[in-house]
């Protein structure tokens, strides 16, 4: 990146940010379409999500549906697809007809290489576009690092690939054609699931990917990187100052397509704190850059909450230390014109976060992280306020809306870092008797 670039790229922090949306999308992108996670065991990491989120297992692309190069499970709920994919044998992949593959792209070695360096992590943000071979073009020519060209699966779908940061790809869906089916679609190459292990019955109320976050170790030539071949303008942007606490910090931009639907924030380090950043130590763990965390959006938090608490301590996930007395103490000020007294005494009993900016309110929570390493993890947001109608009448919520919990950086910075002292103190034990 050259010294000209570097100056052009100047963060001014949130209060001296100005919001505006030049449309300036480089290719038509109609939403998130699903995320894939790489991992050692597709079965049992997609039913842990599956019973810790309350999204049913909707479909399989696998041994049974003569897949034999990958075991791969979706979890779906209304516009919320996860996707779970595993390798199966090394030797018979290499002697298996790679047309069985329902994921085109996908490569035993790759797949080794990327969970030996992340464990478990994301590999793809997959966006549904209008047409992904003319995304991926545009793309390259733009300076996006191409992955995987565009494939045609089945005369329906055209999917592709480019990276976006570290080792996690950008993947562009588009439909050539619908099922004449009632039914949910998603791939070719993926069959309907049912019965108990497809856990059917379950809903807590999370229908939604609302923004799926990024840490880099440097952000300019990331967030200049993505502009470039998507055209995304920046939503939102914060600073140390904003959002960081005594001890530690980072910066962030929030960067977005033009309907603002689709939401990519971007987190860098901030180096000379007292403790190392967070940002910092998940860039070690992860041996570099990938996706943070995953915001999930759910139309009653308090319902999702209480399902979800209920399952941490028996194959859920488990969630940050909450806020102290004095927080929920203050929310009736900040808060008391939209939540009920009830409804903030239940963000005290449920440790939700409350924030919100001037168009709206985000209430929130953070898991703790979800695999072995202090990685990647789950957010769950309920927005409220911003309603919009479009040029059909349709009532939406506008993107974003609320905000991203600036308010709360602190007191997540806080938790996490009451979280890595615990697991520092253990560390210096154990080094101590060693």
């Amino acid at each position: 990146m050259g010294i000209e670039e570097t100056d052009r790229f100047k963060l001014v922090g949130f209060k001296n940010f100005t919001r505006t949306n030049p449309h300036s999308d480089l290719f038509t992108i109609k939403r998130f379409h699903h995320i894939e996670f790489w991992c050692g065991d597709a079965t049992n990491t997609a039913r842990r999500f599956s019973w810790g989120l309350g999204i049913p297992i909707v479909a399989k692309s696998d041994l049974s549906t003569g897949n034999s190069i990958h075991a791969s499970y979706l979890l779906h709920s209304s516009q919320l697809n996860f996707l779970f994919t595993a390798p199966y044998s090394p030797t018979i992949s290499t002697t298996a007809h790679a047309s069985s593959a329902s994921i085109p792209a996908f490569s035993v070695s790759s797949h080794r290489s990327f969970t030996a360096a992340h464990g478990l992590g994301v590999r793809a943000i997959a966006l549904e576009v209008e047409d992904a071979s003319s995304a991926f073009e545009i793309s390259v020519a733009n300076g996006a690092k191409p992955v995987s060209a565009p494939v045609v699966l089945s005369d329906e779908v055209v999917i592709a690939e480019v990276n976006l940061y570290g080792d996690v790809v950008l993947r562009f869906v588009s439909y050539l054609k619908h099922s004449n089916s009632d039914g949910f679609v998603f791939l070719p190459g993926f069959e309907l699931m049912e019965g108990p292990a497809s856990y059917q019955e379950l809903d807590y109320g999370i229908h939604r990917l609302d923004h799926a976050v990024g840490n880099v170790p440097e952000l300019g030539p990331a967030v200049e990187y993505i502009k470039r071949f998507t055209g995304f303008h920046e939503f939102a942007e914060f600073t140390a100052e904003d959002v960081g606490t005594a001890e530690s910090g980072l910066n962030s931009i929030v960067l977005a397509n033009n309907d603002e639907t689709v939401l990519l924030p971007l987190n860098e380090p901030v180096y000379g704190t007292k403790r190392k950043s967070q940002i910092q130590t998940y860039l070690e763990h992860n041996e570099g850059a990938g996706v943070q965390h995953l915001a999930l959006v759910t139309e009653d938090i308090f319902r999702t909450l209480r399902e979800m608490r209920k399952r941490s301590g028996i194959g859920g996930f488990e969630f940050m230390p909450s806020p102290p007395p004095t927080y929920y103490k203050n929310l009736k000020s900040r808060a008391g014109d939209i939540l009920s007294d009830e409804q903030i005494q239940e963000c005290e009993e449920l440790g939700i976060l409350v924030d919100r900016d001037d168009q709206g309110t985000l209430l929130q929570i953070f898991t703790k992280p979800v695999g072995d390493r202090p990685t990647i993890f789950i957010e769950i947001i309920q927005r409220i306020g911003c309603m919009l109608k479009n040029e059909d009448g349709e009532v939406y919520q506008k993107g974003g809306c609320g905000g991203f919990g600036k308010g709360n950086f602190s007191e997540l910075f806080r938790s996490i870092e009451e979280y890595e002292k615990t697991l520092e103190g253990k560390q210096n034990t154990q080094a101590a008797v060693a």
